[in-house]
C-alpha cells in the first residue's frame, strides 16, 4: 500500500500536518511513537482559545477531530529508518516498510535533564524548562534556575520579567557575573541534589555541601538535541545545532521531504509547532496537484473525466 503522505511525529505539529493533509483529501499514515515532549507537563500556555490546557488533552481532541477524517491512518509505532524510492519514500515502522509520496518529518527534540532527586516528581508543575511557557506562572515567586552552559545568564536575567527574585545554582563557572549582580541575580557555586516538597509544592532546593536554596518553583536550562535521526540519513540539510533546515513552506532540502515544528528552527512553543504543521501538511498537499496520489485518494482536480 502506498499513500500521499507519511507524517512521523504526534504532536501538535504532526497532528496538525496530517489534518491539513486529510482536508486536501490526500491519503496520509500518521505515525506516533507516543514520545511527545510535553508528556509530563501539567498545563500549556498561551495556545489561543485554550489557555491554559493539559498537553494530553489537546493532543487527544487532535486525533478526535482527525478521525473524522477517512483518508488518515494513525499507527503507533516506532519510525526507525527511512530512505528514498523511485517514486518517493520508504518508512520502517516497527520492523514493516509503510510507503509515501511525501514525508513530513514532526519528530522533536529530546531533552535531557538535570540529575537531580524527585525531578519527576515536580516537572511539568513547578519545575520547567522554557521561560517563554511557564515564566508567568513565576510572577511575584522565588525561583532557582539551574544551569550548567553558556545561556544561563540569559536564561535568569529573562525570569526576571516576572519573577521576585532568581538565584542560578551551578557547579561550573559562569560568565557575565556583571550582569548578574547589577540585576541582583545570586550565584551558588554546588550541585543541587533533591528538590523537596510535593508536586506543585516546591519548598527548596537541597544542595550537595551548602544545605537549601528557599524556592517556589524552579527552571533549569540543559542541551536538547533535535530528532533529525531520519532527516539526515535522507540527506536533508541541518543547522550546526542539528535542526532539520526548512523552507517557507516547510520544504526540506530534499525534494518530497518536509519537516515541522520544534526539530526544525525558531521558538519551541505549542502554537508555533502547529502552525508549521499547518504550512508543511498544506504545502505537501498542494505539491501533489493534479497528481493521481495514491489509490486510495480521491481522483484530483482537474480530472479529464468531469462532466459540467
Amino acid at each position: 500500500m502506498i499513500h500521499d503522505a507519511i507524517v512521523v511525529g504526534g504532536g501538535p505539529a504532526g497532528i496538525t500536518a496530517a489534518t491539513w493533509l486529510a482536508r486536501y483529501r490526500r491519503s496520509t499514515l500518521l505515525v506516533d511513537a507516543g514520545e511527545h515532549r510535553n508528556r509530563w507537563v501539567d498545563a500549556s500556555h498561551g495556545y489561543f482559545t485554550r489557555d491554559p490546557a493539559s498537553p494530553r488533552d489537546l493532543l487527544e481532541a487532535g486525533l478526535s477531530q482527525l478521525a473524522e477524517y477517512p483518508y488518515v491512518t494513525v499507527v503507533d509505532g516506532r519510525a526507525s529508518e527511512a530512505r528514498r524510492t523511485d517514486v518517493g519514500f520508504a518508512v520502517t515502522v516497527d520492523g514493516v516498510e509503510q510507503h509515501g509520496l511525501r514525508l513530513v518529518l514532526a519528530t522533536g527534540v529530546v531533552d535531557a535533564f538535570p540529575e537531580v532527586e524527585n525531578f519527576f516528581e515536580h516537572y511539568g508543575a513547578d519545575v520547567f524548562h522554557c521561560p517563554s511557557c511557564d515564566g508567568y506562572e513565576a510572577r511575584g515567586r522565588n525561583v532557582v534556575v539551574l544551569g550548567w552552559n553558556e545561556y544561563v545568564v540569559g536564561f535568569a536575567l529573562t525570569l526576571l520579567d516576572w519573577a521576585r527574585s532568581v538565584v542560578v545554582v551551578t557547579d561550573v563557572p559562569v560568565g557575565d557575573r556583571e550582569a548578574l549582580d547589577r540585576y541582583g541575580v545570586r550565584v551558588v557555586e554546588d550541585v543541587p541534589v533533591r528538590f523537596t516538597g510535593s508536586r506543585g509544592d516546591l519548598r527548596c532546593v537541597e544542595l550537595a555541601s551548602s544545605g537549601e536554596v528557599p524556592c517556589e518553583l524552579a527552571f533549569f536550562t540543559v542541551a536538547h538535541t533535535p530528532r533529525n535521526d531520519l532527516a539526515t540519513a535522507l540527506g536533508a540539510a541541518v543547522t550546526d545545532e542539528g535542526c532539520v533546515v526548512v523552507d517557507g513552506e516547510g520544504a526540506t532540502s530534499v525534494p518530497g521531504l518536509y519537516a515541522c515544528g520544534d526539530v526544525t528552527p525558531g521558538m519551541h512553543l505549542v502554537q508555533v509547532a502547529a502552525a508549521k504543521g499547518a504550512v508543511a501538511g498544506i504545502s505537501a498537499a498542494q505539491s501533489l496537484r493534479g497528481e493521481r496520489g495514491a489509490p486510495s485518494s480521491p481522483v484530483p482536480a482537474p480530472d479529464p473525466e468531469r462532466t459540467a
